[in-house]
Order: C-alpha cells, then sequence, then structure tokens
C-alpha cells in the first residue's frame, strides 16, 4: 500500500467522546474536534441522507468523496437498516486506513444496534472495486482511486463531499469537481459538505445546483448543501 501523502495519521478523541484521525504534517483532522459523530450526523444524516431519503427511489443511490474512517457509511447503514430499505453505497478512497487503525476505531461503541461493530468491519475489510452486498438493504463498492480517475456508474441520489479541507486539498474544491459530480446526480438529489466557504458554494452554483447555506455542527457556524433541481 502507498504511503499517503500527508503524512502519519494518529488516533485522538474528540469532544463527543468519538474517535477521529489527525494529521501532523498538515494540522488537519479528519472530523470536527467538537465531535466526530455529532459532526458526521448533523452534516451528512441530518442534512443529507435525511432529505434524499424522502426521494421516491427504489434504491437510494450515494457517492462519498472521501471514504475516510467509514463513519458516515457506518451511520447511512444504520438509519437505512432502521427502515428497511435497499441503498447502494459507492465511496471514493485513494489511502485506505490500516486495518490496526481501523480496529482501534470506537464509532461501532456509539452505535445502538448490536452487528454494528462486525458491520463496520465488513465496510472496511470488502474488496475494493466491486460492489459487494454486506446485508439485505446495503450495497458497498469502494473505490480505490483519486476521484479525477473515478468514472461515475449512472447516477447518484445523495453526494457526501467529504474530501480535506480547501486548504489542504484545494484540487477537490473546483467547479471542475462540482461540475464532474452535478453531472452524475439525479433530479432531485442532495449534495451536502462541512465547508460553507463563499467560494464554494459560488462553484456550485456556476455548476446550476441550487445551494443552501444551513447551520452548522457545533463548532461550526456554517454548512453547505446544494440540490439539483
Amino acid at each position: 500500500m502507498p504511503e499517503a501523502p500527508l503524512g502519519e495519521r494518529l488516533l485522538v478523541a474528540t469532544a463527543d467522546g468519538s474517535h477521529s484521525l489527525y494529521l501532523p504534517a498538515v494540522d488537519e483532522h479528519y472530523h470536527s474536534s467538537h465531535g466526530a459523530l455529532l459532526e458526521s450526523r448533523h452534516v451528512f444524516i441530518g442534512n443529507g441522507y435525511g432529505v434524499a431519503a424522502g426521494l421516491q427511489r427504489t434504491t437510494l443511490r450515494v457517492l462519498e468523496v472521501g471514504f475516510g474512517t467509514g463513519l458516515n457509511a457506518l451511520l447511512t447503514w444504520e438509519h437505512r437498516r432502521s427502515v428497511r430499505q435497499p441503498l447502494a453505497y459507492t465511496a471514493i478512497e485513494p489511502y485506505p486506513l490500516d486495518d490496526e487503525l481501523v480496529a482501534r476505531l470506537n464509532y461501532p461503541e456509539h452505535v445502538a444496534v448490536a452487528t454494528a461493530r462486525a458491520m463496520f468491519e465488513a465496510i472496511h475489510h470488502c474488496s475494493w472495486g466491486s460492489e459487494q452486498q454486506l446485508d439485505e438493504c446495503f450495497t458497498l463498492q469502494k473505490c480505490r482511486c483519486s476521484f479525477s480517475q473515478f468514472e461515475p456508474q449512472g447516477e447518484y441520489d445523495l453526494i457526501y463531499h467529504d474530501a480535506f479541507s480547501p486548504a489542504v486539498q484545494p484540487e477537490m474544491w473546483t467547479r471542475d469537481v462540482f461540475a464532474k459530480l452535478a453531472g452524475c446526480m439525479s433530479s432531485g438529489a442532495v449534495l451536502v459538505t462541512y465547508c460553507a466557504k463563499g467560494e464554494v458554494r459560488r462553484s456550485l452554483r456556476s455548476v446550476g445546483l441550487g445551494v443552501e447555506r444551513l447551520p452548522g455542527p457545533p463548532g461550526k457556524r456554517e454548512m453547505t448543501r446544494a440540490r439539483r433541481g
């Protein structure tokens, strides 16, 4: 496995007791220090999945840009499991975590489902590059590639844009990136991100998406949601 370009990843605890990872080389965390679970549940589940779940889809199709620790995938599985409706999850990650680090992450202990640890391990250990059926309602395809190498397969109803911040990964916040994402969004699809920079919102609007500024998670004033008409 090639080394991640942003250096060593250290396990850290956030304010809500859930883990995150810290990159000393660039002074960047994978999640908010105010709470990894709080942030993911607010940004991606509450303001993303909670809206897209209302779309009339036989199978809800989700794309995550920045699989990272697998937290968003686990929480999406948790919520979809409760309604027992099919969901197909695609995740892009060029630099996966090693098994030892995954085993130390405590997210399953914060999910009130007895099988959460087994599912979290299945999410991380399933093969790359092919769709895997992880339970009766949840399929996962992990793509080990850069975003520029990623080739969308059809349209997606919900996009989690969870790349590192524009200061660390500016190439992931350009108009070209959002044009590619807008081009594979279904009618009524939702894109959510923790980032609320004005330049990001302008880029989203420039590719034809409607953009909303929403209250952010603890420690952050705002977040962004975009929709395709």
